[in-house]
Order: structure tokens, then sequence, then C-alpha cells
């Protein structure tokens, strides 16, 4: 796309760095010249009347020059002179138009102005050929935009993701209400839609415009026909969006297309100037509004020459185009059964939940879901206290220390103080001393905090960041990548330890860690297969902690707290209960993240948070339910 005119003229030197001469300067084509430089200026600065009152027929061209204003909104003009000619008293003048047309490449015509001489100097012809040169009487120019066919967002198999979906467009016709707090009552009821938002904004409409309500894929819309269809003043127009699969497919990475708002319109604007027009569809987010020129591609347009009557008929015909430049496609990693299994699986749940799938190995995401309760965006920036799922870098920091092995004798009393706060195991178990293997499976609280405490201030950020923890990705669609104060001390310290105190992660990043636990060597996140790497590649724990730290994970699944997994295949994984707020007793987040190895859709890590489930076993739950979904490959 073309670099838009800081002014007018601003790029218009060619015909404006020769200064205007006198009307008469003795030169006759000096003379032409300047009435047709002078002229231009006027025409391209938007003066209609100057430049109409320089011509032969003034009102003719005033009349001439506003209706192209309004074939060619929002254009500017800028001409460049060419060769002038001169005989018996008439001249002609050779031009080059270039229009910078609004939302659309250039457009460049060479083009002739005749001149007349007149009483004092000279004056333009006022016909329509001064316009274009196949402009005749009676015909104007029908510029037409258009963009190219988007470009497709595919799944790892490269299949397209979206596909053109007929949606009905639930709305008000104002004309046609009765009762206007009835209507917005019962399009509530069944859209969800608050009554007041409904009837605020019919309100504000101007007579007779249609005011959308929610727009529905067909499905949905047949499933609360019965409830809105006779409702006098409701209507129900349809279109055509182009859609992913179901409205939560992967929503947080893909995003959705619409009509462009006019955020994304400013956001796509080059030096000022608009590259996009409203009702374009464009990307509204995710992905699709991440890489929009890339998706979106380059608009081209028609202009063609059609009776001032009429914008069609026999008698138009078509006088220059520039084709629409196609997009690029872009790939995810995206695996089309996992995150079918993905979708069910959140659905068992009513709390916000989400659930993110990675890759061992390349750390391509190859699911996000959330749940309609949840703000699908947070499986990728949600910033949430991990609780004892935490414990699986806590586990990294200490096993690094070399002091400390699976097979370690630890304690693991019922609860712990710091500083005069008492921490405490869920419920207060008491396990005594055991391996501490059997503390990480159990997720004893105490332990951690005991032996979190001995560790170096920075330990727990060090083996967090060997995860990735913390890094600044550079992603299309925003992660956050955790953080893990490296100088807490005291109650936070030891609260960190075990996920609380100050340290934040989302499901995303979570789920990369248990990648990285299981690929060996932690990867960077990959949500577009083939783009540069989002940044460099975790340094990882040494073998040998990861070694050790595998069969304690799975342990857990097969004595620990997530033993409901255990007819799952190959499962490792560690359990979260996060407490938040400030209520009593305290409200809590569920998570479990894992890995999968060799299970029907190869080797997987995943991150599950149930936002207030109050304890890790939902998210076990819902593990079980995504594990179980899983197609056989």
């Amino acid at each position: 796309m073309r670099t838009r005119r800081g002014t007018v003229l601003g790029s218009t030197l060619t015909l404006l760095a020769v200064p205007v001469l006198a009307a008469c300067s003795g030169n006759a084509e000096d003379d032409v010249r300047s009435a047709a430089e002078a002229f231009l200026a006027d025409w391209a600065a938007g003066d209609t009347a100057a430049a109409a009152g320089a011509t032969t027929d003034p009102a003719a061209a005033t009349t001439l020059l506003e209706q192209t204003a309004s074939d060619l909104p929002e254009a500017t003009l800028s001409p460049e002179l060419g060769q002038v000619s001169i005989e018996d008293g008439t001249a002609t003048v050779g031009w080059t138009a270039t229009w910078d047309l609004a939302a659309a490449p250039d457009w460049s015509y060479p083009g002739t102005l005749r001149l007349q001489e007149a009483d004092e100097g000279w004056d333009v012809v006022a016909e329509p050929a001064l316009v274009h040169p196949e402009l005749g009487e009676g015909q104007r120019l029908l510029l037409e935009r258009r963009l190219p066919e988007r470009a497709a967002v595919t799944d790892a198999a490269g299949q397209p993701l979206f596909a053109p979906t007929e949606v009905v467009n639930v709305g008000v016709d104002p004309g046609q209400v009765t009762d206007l707090p009835a209507l917005a009552a019962g399009l509530s009821a069944a859209t969800g839609i608050a009554a007041e938002e409904i009837v605020a904004d019919v309100q504000a409409a101007p007579a007779g415009q249609f005011v959308p309500v929610i727009t529905l894929r067909r499905p949905d819309f047949e499933a609360i026909r019965g409830q809105v269809f006779d409702l006098p003043g409701a209507v129900f127009p349809t279109d055509t969006r182009l859609l992913a699969p179901s409205p939560r497919f992967a929503s947080a990475l893909l995003g959705r297309v619409g009509p462009a708002t006019a955020e994304v319109l400013e956001e796509t604007a080059e030096d000022g100037a608009p590259v996009y027009a409203a009702g374009d569809e464009l990307g509204l987010s995710g992905l699709q509004r991440a890489l929009q020129a890339q998706l979106t591609g380059t608009p081209g347009f028609t202009v063609t020459v059609v009776s001032a009557a009429e914008s069609t008929g026999d008698t138009s015909r078509q006088v220059d185009a520039v084709e629409p430049v196609p997009g690029e496609p872009v790939r995810t990693p995206l695996v089309r059964a996992v995150q079918t299994a993905a979708d069910a699986a959140v659905a068992t749940q009513q709390l916000p939940t989400h659930l993110v799938v990675v890759r061992p190995g390349t750390g391509e995401i190859v699911a996000v879901s959330s749940n309609e309760a949840a703000a699908a965006g947070n499986a990728f920036t949600g910033q949430y206290p991990p609780g004892s799922s935490m414990k699986t870098i806590s586990a990294t920091a200490l096993l690094a220390t070399g002091t400390l092995t699976p097979q370690t004798p630890v304690a693991c009393p019922g609860t712990f103080v710091v500083e005069g706060r008492e921490f405490e195991n869920a419920d207060q178990f008491d396990l005594g001393t055991v391996p501490f293997t059997e503390a990480f499976a159990q997720s004893c609280n105490t332990t951690f905090m005991q032996q979190g405490l001995q560790l170096p201030d920075d330990a727990l950020a060090t083996a967090a960041a060997s995860y990735g923890v913390g890094t600044d990705w550079q992603l299309p669609v925003d992660v956050f990548a955790g953080d893990v104060p490296a100088d807490s001390t005291g109650t936070t310290k030891a609260a960190n330890a075990i996920g609380q105190g100050q340290v934040l992660m989302s499901p995303a990043q979570l789920a990369l860690v248990a990648a990285g636990v299981a690929g060996g060597t932690p990867a960077v996140p990959v949500e577009v297969v083939g783009a540069e790497p989002a940044g460099p590649t975790p340094a990882g724990p040494d073998a040998a902690v990861l070694e050790a730290l595998r069969p304690m994970m799975r342990q857990v699944v097969l004595s620990g707290t997530a033993r409901a997994l255990a007819d799952r295949g190959e499962v490792y994984g560690k359990t979260g209960t996060a407490e938040y707020g400030s209520n009593t007793p305290p409200d809590a987040h569920g998570w479990f993240m894992g890995y999968q190895l060799a299970g029907p859709q190869g080797d997987l890590a995943f991150a599950v948070l149930v936002e207030s489930g109050q304890s890790s076993s939902v998210a076990v739950d819902v593990t079980d339910a995504f594990l179980g979904g899983l197609p056989q490959a």
C-alpha cells in the first residue's frame, strides 16, 4: 500500500516547482502553462470555486468537479503537467492525474486539458474530458473498491480453519416496535443481552435504522427462534461471515473476523491514512488481527464510466482497474482432534475453565480452549497464582542443589510456622517423615516451605527461568510468561515455594513448563508454523534433575493427588490448589499440569485451570475428560 501524502499537494512538486507566471507574460506557452497549473492547483486543493472560475463555463465546471469529488470520496489529487501545444487561439496541455484514493492503491492516468484564449489570459474548457479522457457528457465515474478473498488460517495439517458461514443478525426495527420494554425483555431472556442496553440502543438510533442486538450462527438462532420470532419489532436479517468451526474453537489464538471497527481501522492506518474501510471484513482479535496485513492482502478497485443518472447499466464501460493482491496463508500448529477434545473437556465445567496443550520438544500450541463461562484470552494472558502446581519448579530448584534426591527423607508436619505465620497442609494432614517423592505426590505444603527456605533467595526464579518462565515472548498473540520474584524472603519466600505469595502464572506458560519436563529441553512457544522464534530457547534444568523429577510426577498420578488419571496411559503431572482473595475461608483456583507420553495423539503436555474451582480435583476431572476424549491416531 502506498504512503499517503501529508498535504493535499504534498507530492505535486513537478507541478509547483516552477513559479506561477503572470497572466500575460508575453510568452503564450508560459501563459497557457500558468493557467493550467493554477486550475489544477485549485482543483487539487479542493477550492472548487476558484478552479471552476478559471474555466469557460464556471457553472458547468462546478457541477463536474463536485460530481467527481462525490465519485472519488476522500481522494486527493496530485497533478503533473506535461507538454503544451498552441494553435489558433486554442491550446492543449498534457498532464498526469494521480489520485490518492481512500483505503485503496493510487490511481494514475494521462489526461489532456483544452484551453481557450480569453480577453485576459487563458480559460480551461469546461468539459467532462478534463476529469478523465473517456468521460463524456451525462456521464460520471463509478469507483468500486474490493478486498481480495481473505487468506486462510489453517491447522497443522494445512486445512483452513475458517469458512463462510450463515449467521442471523438479531436486531430491532424501531418502526415496528409496539412495546419497547417488553421487546427488550424478551430479547434479553433469549440472548443474554441486558434489556436496558437494548432499550438504550433503540432509543439512540436514528429513525428507520436497524439496531443490532446479537449475531448468531444459524443453529444457535434456531435454538431461540421460538422465543424471539414473534416479538413485535424484532427482525432477523441473515448474512455470511468467515467463522471458525465453532464459536469457542481456539478463540484465544485464532480470534475472529467481522466488520471493521473504528479501533481496528485506526490501528491499521499508515501515516494516518486508512488502509481499509468501514464495512471491510477484518480480523478483530487473535491471529486474525495480529497478522492483519498478511491475511487481508491489499485492496484493489475498478473505475467505470456510467450514466450520471444511474450507477450501472449497459452503457457502462470499465476504464481502469487495479487487481487486489491476495494475502498469504497462516499455518498454526493446532490439531483439530486435540482441540475438539479440549473443547469438550472444558465444556464439562460450569466454572470458567481453560486448557492449553503444547507439543513437547517443539513448543507448538496444539490446542487452547476456554468454556463459555471464561474470558478466552485468559488462557494466554491470565495471571493467576499457580498453587501447588508450582511445586514442579520448586522441586527442580531443590533437586538442582544436589543435596536432595527423590528418596531423601523429609518432614511433612501438618503445620509450619514462618515468622509467626502458620501455614498448613490441606486439612492439616501429617505424613511424618517420608521420601521426598511421597511429599511431592501428596502435595505436602510444609515440606516445600521448609526446604524452600533453605534455598538461595534467587533459586526459585532461576529454576523457573530455565523453563522459560519470565521470558518476554515475542508472539503474534501475547502469552503471559509468568512472574517468579528473585528477591523474596521470609513468609513470602515460603509461600512462593507452594505457588502462593508473589508467584503468578498463565495456563499457557504452565503448559510450556510441563512440555519442558516431558521433552527434556524446554522449547520456545509456537503459534504460527515457520515464524521467527519467539525468543531464546530456555536453557532447561540439568538432565539429571529432569530424570529425577519425572518419576516424582508419575507418582502423583499413580498414588498421589491425581490418582483419577491412573488409567489414562503414561501420564505425569502435578495438582494445584491456589488460594486468592480475602474471603474466609479463602477462594481457590484448581490446577493440573502435566503430560502424556505415547498417547493416541502422540506426546502432549498441558495445563488446566478451573477458576474458583476450590480444589485441584475439578482440574483433574477436566484432564480426565480431555485425555479420554482424544481419538485414536
